[in-house]
């Protein structure tokens, strides 16, 4: 099993036909991807790595489960609601610095279909040995990927890589790494995810790899702490940021768009005890990650 996407999957990408678009095409058919489409206005009756481009998703003629968006951030509304409208229930956004107010409309109208959002500025979703969305696991990075059984969600699309291989060096493997973004406004996240995780029974435990600014990691502590049954799998998180609690930054965007703290909201301090007060085990150093999961799901060793 997986979550979000697995062998079953079929894809379109829209802005198949940019460089970006190319690139993530070939290396999702590599990685056994269906990719059965993709869509770029003017293009139609173009090909890419044989993959048929069509003008409007209204062309396509195959039923599309996820599309990947991977046009340029002004154009990116308008793909992203012509994907909403085309009722495809998941949709992975690739593409960085789309405006705050043309997110916040596009989720708005994705809630009211019911269709899930992963990103924008997402690094891509991958089901070890299954399928590939996105660039992840991309290129040299394919090295940190190994089918295994523990989940990683990621605010960095980095990270998500660099957590893979920190897992895999410490002789776990991946079953679904899925990095969701660090803008200021996310679709899916921590606290939507670890609840497919906890659904997926090749899942036995979740890396979360955190960092400053907005309430993400919060809004999971409040969930894990309001369950009436406790969570049933080893959660460990890394949260970055340490380095700004040695300086006195208030509201400048540290990295990533959605990397700001204001006044007390936002810091790794404020994020790390609320994660350790709902049951989650905290790295201090991001390697660890992987040896602080192989001894939670097996003490002994």
């Amino acid at each position: 099993m997986a979550i979000l996407i697995d062998e079953t999957t079929i894809f379109l990408i829209q802005g198949i036909t940019g460089k970006q678009g190319q690139r993530t095409c070939e290396e999702m058919l590599k990685a056994g991807s269906k990719v059965v489409a993709g869509v770029t206005p003017g293009k139609g009756g173009e090909e890419v790595e044989g993959v048929p481009v069509f003008n409007s998703i209204s062309e396509v003629s195959d039923k599309i489960d996820c599309s990947v968006i991977l046009v340029p951030p002004k154009f990116a509304k308008a793909a992203i609601l012509e994907a909403i409208e085309s009722n495809i229930k998941l949709i992975n956004i690739v593409t960085e610095n789309i405006p705050v107010h043309d997110m916040a409309y596009c989720f708005a109208k994705a809630k009211e279909k019911n269709i899930r959002i992963i990103g924008p500025t997402s690094a891509g979703i991958n089901s070890v040995g299954k399928s590939k969305c996105g660039p992840i696991g991309s290129g040299k990075s394919k090295v940190s990927f190994i089918q295994g059984n523990i989940g990683v969600i990621s605010r960095s699309g980095g990270m998500a890589s660099e957590t893979s291989l920190v897992l895999k060096q410490a002789g776990l493997g991946q079953s679904t790494v899925v990095s969701i973004g660090s803008d200021i406004l996310m679709g899916e996240s921590f606290k939507e995810l670890i609840q497919d995780f906890e659904h997926d029974s090749e899942t036995k435990g979740i890396i979360l790899f955190g960092e400053i600014g907005g309430t993400a990691e919060e809004d999971l502590a409040d969930y894990l702490i309001q369950r009436t049954t406790p969570y049933p799998k080893p959660i460990v998180a890394f949260i970055s940021g340490t380095f700004v609690e040695t300086y006195n930054i208030q509201n400048v965007s540290l990295g990533h768009a959605g990397a700001i703290i204001e006044g007390d909201k936002g810091t790794r301090k404020a994020k790390v005890k609320a994660l350790k007060e709902a049951g989650v085990l905290i790295a201090e150093v991001h390697h660890e990650v992987g040896e602080i999961m192989k001894q939670t799901l097996n003490p002994t060793s």
